[in-house]
């Protein structure tokens, strides 16, 4: 028989037992969600403030940051609280709502990082046809596209994770609700569900991947047919910021959803984890916009704004 029992809550053990780690490690993850917030908080800020960055490419880095900071909200501070007060216990319905939340927004960067594909594939073969063909309607419908797709997998998702009965154990050996992690806890789990799980995720991995490396060959062609040498580093200056984060969240997003439960090592899990929970919203502000003239000028533009209307208040 199994035994079973009502789970009201769960214990995340968290990234370390060691106690000599905790404030080193509660100093650094907060200054990394710190950075995240204020640099896509600001991201986001400047692009609505600065009509210059009113075009396709700003359009879904906004939407980006938003991801970003959603989903590294959702995570993050339920660990630095487990670092500064020790607290682990997670409710049942808070875990659920986690989980959603989570894989609702990293669904949506890996539908919006292969739009942002899409985009530099028109700017770069088609720059004649750009206009015409990142028109608003559609820069819009990829965008709502992607918080759908968000959402209906998150919600497969959560609905077989939560509809089986969860064993005596309620430990999950993780920092935060992740499917793989809770799954395990599950009594009834089948392997039917194990390959739903990684169904659903290859499928939204490689139809995004597909976009990415299809909109990326025919890039580099047109790259190695340029006969000017500023055109050439241009087209490809666009796209080494792209690429980084590309290679950076997928490597980490395979490692985590695309193998049985069966091969997965908790602690390699949690590695993978912070890099995609946590670092990644705090770098992409920074591999994707600070470096950008446009968003220097923007930035340089909006303190002088606030220079001038702090100068004639005090006047």
């Amino acid at each position: 028989m199994e035994n079973n029992t009502e789970v009201t809550e769960f214990i995340l053990l968290g990234l370390t037992n060691s106690p000599e780690l905790q404030v080193p490690l509660f100093i650094m993850f907060t200054l990394i969600y710190h950075i995240s917030l204020i640099g896509n908080l600001g991201m986001i800020v400047l692009i609505l403030l600065d009509s210059r960055l009113h075009t396709p490419m700003y359009f879904f880095l906004s939407n980006l940051s938003v991801a970003d900071l959603c989903y590294s909200s959702a995570v993050t501070p339920t660990v630095m609280a487990g670092f500064l007060i020790g607290h682990k216990a997670i409710s049942y319905n808070a875990c659920a709502a986690q989980m959603f939340f989570f894989a609702t927004f990293a669904t949506v960067e890996n539908y919006l990082l292969a739009s942002m594909a899409y985009d530099r594939y028109a700017a770069v073969c088609k720059p004649l046809h750009y206009s015409t063909t990142m028109t608003t309607g559609l820069c819009a419908r990829l965008a709502i596209g992607s918080y759908v797709c968000g959402f209906l997998n998150a919600s497969i998702h959560i609905g077989d994770t939560f509809s089986h009965s969860f064993c005596e154990s309620n430990v999950v050996h993780h920092f935060f609700c992740d499917f793989p992690a809770v799954k395990t806890l599950t009594c009834s789990v089948t392997h039917t569900s194990e390959l739903i799980l990684i169904f659903i995720s290859s499928f939204n991995i490689f139809l995004a991947l597909s976009v990415i490396l299809i909109s990326y060959l025919f890039i580099f062609i047109t790259i190695l047919k340029m006969r000017s040498r500023q055109g050439y580093q241009k087209a490809l200056s666009t796209c080494t910021s792209h690429l980084v984060t590309v290679s950076v969240f997928y490597g980490t997003v395979i490692i985590m959803y695309l193998q049985p439960s069966s091969s997965h090592s908790m602690d390699t899990d949690k590695i993978a984890s912070v890099f995609y929970t946590m670092v990644i919203p705090m770098l992409n502000p920074v591999v994707y916009s600070l470096r950008n003239k446009e968003v220097k000028s923007a930035f340089k533009k909006v303190v002088e704004k606030a220079k001038l209307s702090l100068f004639c208040c005090n006047a």
